[in-house]
């Protein structure tokens, strides 16, 4: 019988080497700590801390990081048993500054290739796709071969089961083009039935900045729900007739990089619990927000208790 979790992810794996040092070019940083990284396998972190069974599919490089990855997942509460070696490839570093509020420039190390562009459409293991409460895929896995295959053959698996979810997740370094991007992102919209994306992604996948027109644009490509992140305007979601917009939580911001895989974990235990689209919204924002105010990614997602309180009380800390 095919395992089953609440939430299955699949795509980025890596090291996160962040700065102690803030207000700093990384040419000046002297110290770092190091934390798991990656946009999806944080967003299966972040399920995992708010209760949800998580289990993310990627590769790693065969080297100590690779151990590390392993070690973080288990520790973190998230299944590694999709997580495999890449022989020849390193497992990704990533380093960023911090200029809070608003600008933590990125800096990947993901050469010759990452090894999560290396999932194989042979190995997985598409009954327990099938099976999760929620199969979250993202736009860089669609980048190169054989991740693209593997993710196309994982959605045609998954056959638009509710809630197939699609995050935009561009990186423009990971492209040739957006205009490549774009037209992988298009094809695969098809065949999911939720899409996340904040304001540069929905340019990139439909051409407009407006966050409206975005998601009308978006949920005409097939997607049921839109959600629309608006980074200091809060966040628009749009299902059918139904529209909302969510307020953005107040914060003092440390590292913006992790809040929006903390609102995708949040999403998801949302929308598998069956919330309305606001209760969901201001959940996942809350999430996103207590993030935002601590240095890490992965190590730094909430509990549901930690939500919960802010939710109760905004101006917790």
């Amino acid at each position: 019988m095919a395992p089953h979790f609440d939430v299955v992810t699949t795509g980025r794996v890596g090291v996160d080497l962040y700065p102690l040092q803030t207000g700093v070019p990384l040419s000046e940083v002297t110290t770092f700590a190091k934390f798991l990284g990656g946009s999806p396998t944080n967003v299966a972190v972040a399920a995992a801390r708010l209760g949800r069974s998580a289990a993310v599919i990627t590769r790693t490089g065969a080297d100590p990081f690779g151990t590390y990855v392993h070690r973080a997942l288990q520790e973190l509460g998230v299944d590694d048993r999709w997580v495999t070696p890449v022989p020849g490839l390193p497992t990704p570093v990533t380093f960023c500054e911090l200029f809070p509020p608003d600008r933590f420039p990125l800096y990947f190390y993901r050469w010759p290739k990452a090894p999560d562009l290396e999932i194989q459409a042979k190995e997985l293991d598409r009954d327990a796709i099938e099976a999760a409460g929620i199969f979250w895929v993202t736009a860089t896995g669609l980048s190169d071969e054989p991740s693209r295959s593997a993710v196309l053959a994982a959605l045609e698996a998954r056959a638009r089961r509710p809630d197939t979810i699609l995050d935009l997740d561009y990186r423009p370094m990971f492209w040739s083009s957006p205009e490549a991007a774009r037209t992988e992102v298009r094809a695969a919209l098809g065949r999911v039935t939720v899409v996340v994306g904040n304001l540069d992604e929905c340019e990139m996948a439909v051409g407009t900045r407006d966050p409206r027109r975005a998601a009308a644009a978006l949920l005409e490509l097939g997607p049921e729900l839109a959600v629309v992140k608006r980074g200091g305007e809060g966040v628009l979601g749009r299902r059918g007739p139904e529209e909302v917009e969510v307020a953005p939580v107040p914060t003092t911001v440390v590292n913006g990089l992790g809040a929006g895989d903390a609102f995708g974990g949040a999403l998801c235990h949302g929308l598998l619990a069956g919330w309305d689209l606001a209760r969901t919204l201001r959940y996942a924002n809350t999430a996103g927000a207590i993030v935002a105010s601590r240095l890490a990614c992965a190590q730094a997602m909430p509990s549901a208790l930690e939500v919960d309180a802010m939710l109760e009380d905004p101006g917790h800390d």
